[in-house]
């Protein structure tokens, strides 16, 4: 199946790499193919592109390029903050985050665990928003850092970051930031949020798999996590890859530059088909607040089904959702964001994630809102509780 024939709904997962991406990559693949830590002029061209890719996502974080190191994905970027924090205050041995990080996070902080750490993983409340107070409350003299995301992967739900550094600050914790879902739909700048950390991927808006990136606010004392040569200034070991960096550049600029169209355009379809699928069809529910929430994601539950079954007839159908986290597809556990916010497994199992992105159109929505409701109805006609 071509893109022609399939109608896509999974943005949250990952995004088509845009044509202009592409068209900054590829001479990076055939003419200018160098290490850019050589130092003859060849590699001098290279490394001045990197240099300038550096900008262009330092730029869209309101950061300055000396503090972006460049890292292989969302996934490493996490882990090297967290690492970071706990190696550069080795008397500090816990860490606070939330029961509905992405599994880039939680896995992490469950492996810190068996190896002697402690971590406190706070609730969220049925409309899946975090408790300030609880948070306060959660850090002990002991605590390294406060890791939060700054917009659910699943529920779109937006965490107030900003309030999190600033009782971090007070408390002299560090803070991160998972912000992978944000770029390109809300505004990141680093100094009105306040924190120390912020990780990024790339494939999230319109770039390649495989390169991400770590911001590391300036003075913030840091420990790298790969360690080899001198690349990213001693702070991440290993060849630099320049075409997807390069790409990742260039897609920062186009993220910066559709974030009004995704707040007015695709939020309008968004809010569309939502709006359209509560009023429709019987018994179909949202997980999560409103607002503030991503202006592209909606999580909808439908009583009486299995998501799995939903998701395999619209497959045949060319339409593309999700159960939740791609990463987690597979699981035969409800979604653990789904039950951090108390919603009982067989409401979890029934939900289905649809997030839009700026290729999306109207005859999209149109299509999925005419064959959604098929959909449920056969599968709610075989199910003997319905």
């Amino acid at each position: 199946m071509n893109a022609e024939h399939f109608h896509y709904f999974d943005h949250n997962a990952t995004t088509p790499v845009a044509p202009e991406v592409v068209a900054a990559m590829l001479p990076l693949f055939s003419e200018w193919w160098g290490n850019p830590s050589s130092a003859y002029r060849f590699a001098h061209e290279i490394s001045r592109r990197v240099d300038l890719a550096r900008e262009q996502v330092a730029t869209l974080l309101g950061a300055e390029p000396g503090e972006i190191v460049f890292t292989s994905c969302g996934t490493e970027s996490n882990n090297t903050a967290l690492h970071s924090a706990l190696q550069t205050h080795p008397d500090r041995r816990h860490i606070v985050t939330t029961a509905v990080e992405h599994s880039a996070n939680l896995k992490c902080c469950e492996a810190l665990q068996r190896r002697g750490y402690e971590v406190t993983f706070l609730p969220v409340s049925a409309a899946g928003t975090l408790d300030l107070a609880g948070l306060e409350r959660a850090i002990r003299p002991d605590t390294a850092i406060v890791s939060v995301m700054l917009a659910n992967n699943e529920t779109g739900v937006i965490f107030p970051v900003a309030e999190v550094a600033a009782i971090c600050r007070r408390r002299g914790v560090l803070c991160h930031t998972d912000a992978v879902q944000a770029p390109g739909k809300m505004p990141l700048g680093v100094r009105a949020l306040g924190v120390d950390f912020l990780s990024l991927s790339a494939h999230k808006l319109n770039a390649p798999k495989g390169i991400g990136l770590l911001y590391v606010r300036r003075k913030t004392r840091f420990q790298p996590y790969l360690v080899g040569g001198h690349q990213e200034r001693g702070r991440r070991g290993g060849t630099e890859n320049v075409p997807y960096i390069v790409g990742f550049g260039r897609a920062a600029e186009l993220a910066m530059s559709r974030l009004e169209e995704e707040n007015t355009r695709v939020r309008a379809l968004r809010d569309r088909l939502e709006n359209t699928v509560l009023a429709t069809i019987p018994s179909a529910f949202r997980n999560g607040a409103a607002q503030p929430r991503l202006p592209n994601t909606t999580n909808l539950g439908f009583a009486g089904i299995e998501s799995e079954a939903a998701l395999m007839l619209l497959d045949q159908l060319g339409i593309c959702a999700s159960a939740g986290s791609a990463c987690t597809t597979g699981s035969l556990e409800p979604s653990h964001v789904l039950a951090a916010m108390g919603i009982e497994a067989a409401r979890a199992r029934s939900s289905l994630r649809f997030s839009l992105g700026v290729e999306n159109t109207t005859e999209d929505v149109d299509y999925l809102l005419q064959h959604l409701p098929v959909v449920i109805a056969k599968l709610r006609a075989l199910s003997p509780t319905v």
